[in-house]
């Protein structure tokens, strides 16, 4: 199994902020997010991480090639408009085989991602979806659960349903199949590409994997270190 990684957003709370640091290089209880979760990735079972950073930011890719990681990292440096455009450029990584997919700003508790990766393969194609109860996004992404924990819509027509998507997915590489399509509407986020899946009679699936924190504001520093100290 490999794992995809997207770390090719800007960070404009961040930068709007003052904080110039970079997003994957951010430092979360000691470590940074990029450490964060390439190693969560090789705790839950990865043979590789391919991983994207955009090209504003050279020294996150310069980072990246210094240090030594748990498991071989494949590194794509390109600067994409969107989330999705990030997701779409792993294909050529992750099409052989059932994947697992973060966001470099998702601080999960240890285990987290092992657990989902387990949830993933039992319920099969097309995708199993994080989720939490915990809401603590300004956007969060709403999904109302059926019978099996089968995700029966997910946004604005399940706003209120108690559970929210965390950052973290396992996909069948059949997902790619539906690049064409996603591209022709113009979709803008992988979000959006998860809604259209849906609408397109792909079954995904909700793992209740635990709370988690996405690291999109300078306040939310603190709020993960907290969270990885209560869950140590």
């Amino acid at each position: 199994m490999k794992a995809g990684i997207i770390a090719a957003g800007l960070g404009e709370r961040f930068r709007e902020a003052g904080i110039l640091t970079p997003k994957p290089l951010l430092v979360v209880a000691g470590k940074t997010l990029l450490e964060h979760a390439i190693e969560a990735a090789a705790e839950a079972g990865a043979s590789e991480v391919a991983l994207i950073v955009n090209s504003e930011y050279p020294e996150v890719a310069r980072y990246v090639r210094q240090r030594r990681w748990p498991v071989p990292v494949a590194l794509t440096v390109k600067t994409t408009p969107s989330s999705m455009e990030s997701f779409f450029e792993l294909e050529p990584r992750l099409r052989e085989s059932p994947f697992l997919l973060t966001t470099v700003d998702a601080i999960a508790a240890r285990g987290a991602m092992a657990a989902l990766v387990r949830a993933g393969r039992a319920a099969g194609p097309c995708g199993t979806l994080a989720v939490t109860s915990y809401v603590d996004d300004e956007k969060p992404l709403w999904a109302r659960l059926g019978p099996d924990d089968v995700i029966l819509a997910l946004g604005d027509s399940a706003a209120g349903s108690g559970w929210v998507t965390s950052g973290a997915y396992f996909f069948d590489p059949t997902v790619y199949r539906h690049v064409a399509e996603a591209r022709r509407r113009k979709l803008a986020r992988l979000r959006d590409l998860l809604a259209m899946l849906l609408e397109r009679g792909e079954r995904l699936h909700a793992h209740r994997g635990g709370d988690s924190i996405d690291v999109d504001r300078p306040q939310d520093i603190a709020a993960a270190e907290k969270f990885l100290e209560a869950h140590a």
